[in-house]
C-alpha cells in the first residue's frame, strides 16, 4: 500500500497565510513543550536466529537481505489464486473499515490545523426596539426605532507553548497509524486467503486418498471374508479388519466437514456471504513452491512491517500528547480585534461616523484546579510509556514470528524429504509385492496391506508438503508482506 504523507511540520507552513496582524504573533510561537519524539533505534541484532540461518535445502533457499515482492502470492504460480486474493483485497469488509479508519483520521488531521490559524467571526443583528418613559418624569412614550450593526470579530490564541502544534502533531501520527493498520489487514487478508487456498488442496488430496484408503480396506475385508469361509482365518482377524473399515470410514466425515467449513473461510474472506461461495477450487498442483525466499535484514524489519510501524507511529502519538497536557497547565494569550458598524437605517451603515472598533488581549492562568491539569499530564506521560512497551512487545514479537517461519520451513524441508522417502519405499514395496503375486509368491492380502502402506505413506506426504506452503505464506507474511515494496520475488515451477 501506498500512501502519502503529510506530516505537523506540512501543515504548519500552511499557516504563514494568517492575515499580517498575527503574523509576527505567530512568529513567537515557535517552541513547543514536552519531547520531541525521535524514531527508536532498530534492535542491534544480526541474525533472526541464535545461530547462522541456513537455507532449508530440498528445494528452497533463503535470500539473504532481498525483498519481498508486493505481490508475494505470485510467486506460488497459481493464476486462481492471484484472483481469489485481488478479490479479497477489493471486497473484504475488514479492509473498507480500515479505509473508513483513515479517513476519519485523517479528516480529524485536517481539523487539528484550525487552532494555528485565527478565528473569523461575522455577526449581523438588526434590532427594533421601543422605549417607554420614565414613570416618575414622563408619561410620553417614546417613538420606536430600528438599528442595525454589523460586526466583523478576529480572534486568536497565541500558540505560545506549542500546545496546538503538538496536537496536530498527534493527530498526524494517528492518521498515519491508521495507514499502517491498512496496510497490516492487507497483509493478513492475503495471507489468510493463501493459507485457506492451501489447506483446502491439502484437505481435497487428503479425502481422496481417504476413499482409497477406504476401498482398500473393504477389498481387504472381503479377502478376509473369504478366508474365514473356507477356515484360514479366525473370526477375531474379520473383526480386527471390520474395525480398520469403520475407521476408515470415520475419518471421511470430519475430513469433509473440514473442506466445507474452509470454502465457507474462502468465501467470508472475499466478503461474500456463504450462498455466494467462491468458484475457484484449489488442488496442491496448482501451488509451485517458491524456490528463492527472501529474508530481509532484521536492521530492514522494524521498516518494513506495518504492525512495527504502526506501533511506532502510536509511540509518536503519545509523545505529542505530553506536550499538550503540558501545555494546558501554563498561562494562555489571546488576542482579538473587532470592528462594527450601526445604523438607524441600512443604506446609512457604511457612512462616516458610523464606525467602532476593539483590540483587545487576554491573558489567563489557571491557579487551581485540584491538580486535575497535573493529573492529566502524568496520565499522558504514562501513556506514553505504555506505547514505548507496546512498540518493544511488537518488534519482539515480529522477530519471533520470522524466527518462528525460518525454523518451520527448515524442519518442513526435512519432513518433506523423510515423507517423500518413506513414500518412494512404500511405492517400490507395493510393486515388488505386485510382482511376485503374478508368480503366486505372495497372496492378494499382502498386496492389499502394501497398497494401503503406500497410501498412508502418500497422505502423510500431502500434509507434509502442505505444511511446507503454508509456512512459506507464514514467512512473507511475517517479512512484512511486501508492504511498500516493488522488488520482485523468483518463484519455482
Amino acid at each position: 500500500m501506498k500512501r502519502s504523507k503529510t506530516n505537523a511540520n506540512d501543515k504548519m507552513r500552511a499557516a504563514g497565510a494568517i492575515p499580517l496582524i498575527f503574523v509576527n504573533t505567530f512568529m513567537l510561537s515557535s517552541c513547543a513543550v514536552g519531547p520531541d519524539f525521535e524514531t527508536p533505534a532498530a534492535p542491534p541484532a544480526e541474525r533472526f536466529t541464535r545461530e547462522p540461518t541456513a537455507s532449508p535445502g530440498n528445494g528452497q533457499r533463503f535470500q539473504q537481505g532481498a525483498e519481498v515482492s508486493e505481490r508475494w502470492w505470485e510467486a506460488f504460480r497459481s493464476p486462481r489464486l492471484d484472483g481469489l486474493i485481488e478479490d479479497a483485497l477489493t471486497h473484504n469488509a475488514t479492509i473498507e473499515a480500515a479505509v473508513a479508519a483513515m479517513g476519519v483520521a485523517h479528516y480529524n488531521a485536517e481539523a487539528g490545523v484550525g487552532p494555528l490559524f485565527p478565528l473569523v467571526g461575522l455577526t449581523s443583528n438588526p434590532t427594533y426596539n421601543l422605549y417607554s418613559g420614565n414613570a416618575t418624569n414622563s408619561t410620553v412614550t417614546q417613538t420606536p426605532f430600528s438599528l442595525y450593526t454589523k460586526q466583523v470579530q478576529i480572534s486568536y490564541t497565541l500558540d505560545v507553548w506549542g500546545g496546538a502544534r503538538r496536537n496536530l502533531e498527534s493527530l498526524d501520527a494517528q492518521a498515519e497509524n491508521a495507514g499502517f493498520l491498512m496496510a497490516g489487514a492487507q497483509v493478513m487478508i492475503a495471507a489468510n486467503v493463501a493459507k485457506a487456498a492451501i489447506e483446502e488442496a491439502s484437505l481435497r488430496a487428503q479425502i481422496a486418498v481417504t476413499r482409497q484408503v477406504i476401498g482398500l480396506e473393504a477389498d481387504r475385508l472381503a479377502l478376509l471374508q473369504l478366508q474365514l469361509s473356507k477356515g484360514a482365518v479366525s473370526s477375531i482377524d474379520v473383526l480386527s479388519q471390520e474395525t480398520a473399515v469403520a475407521q476408515a470410514h470415520q475419518r471421511l466425515p470430519a475430513l469433509e466437514s473440514l473442506l466445507a467449513k474452509q470454502r465457507d473461510s474462502l468465501t467470508a474472506l472475499a466478503g461474500r456471504l456463504p450462498q455466494d461461495e467462491v468458484e475457484e477450487t484449489f488442488a496442491l498442483s496448482q501451488f509451485s513452491l517458491p524456490r528463492n525466499l527472501p529474508v530481509s535484514l532484521p536492521a530492514q524489519l522494524v521498516g518494513q512491517r506495518p504492525d512495527i510501524r504502526a506501533a511506532e507511529a502510536n509511540l509518536h502519538s503519545a509523545s505529542a500528547q505530553v506536550g499538550v497536557a503540558l501545555a494546558a497547565r501554563l498561562p494562555s494569550i489571546q488576542l482579538t480585534a473587532a470592528g462594527q458598524t450601526s445604523a438607524f437605517f441600512i443604506p446609512y451603515l457604511f457612512q462616516p461616523g458610523t464606525f467602532g472598533y476593539q483590540l483587545a488581549g487576554n491573558a489567563a492562568f489557571t491557579a487551581f484546579d485540584a491538580f486535575t491539569l497535573q493529573n492529566k499530564q502524568r496520565a499522558a506521560e504514562a501513556a506514553l510509556d505504555q506505547a514505548k512497551a507496546q512498540y518493544r512487545d511488537t518488534v519482539v514479537k515480529a522477530f519471533q514470528n520470522v524466527a518462528d517461519g525460518l525454523r518451520a520451513l527448515q524442519s518442513d524441508a526435512r519432513a518433506v524429504a523423510a515423507a517423500r522417502n518413506a513414500e518412494s519405499a512404500a511405492k517400490r514395496y507395493l510393486e515388488r509385492v505386485r510382482l511376485q503375486q503374478k508368480f503366486g509368491g505372495v497372496s492378494q492380502l499382502v498386496v492389499v496391506d502394501a497398497q494401503r502402506s503406500y497410501l498412508n505413506t502418500a497422505l502423510a506426504r500431502v500434509q507434509t508438503e502442505a505444511q511446507r506452503l503454508s509456512n512459506t505464506v507464514a514467512l512473507y507474511a511475517a517479512l512484512g508482506g511486501g508492504w511498500g515494496e516493488a522488488s520482485t520475488v523468483e518463484g519455482g515451477g
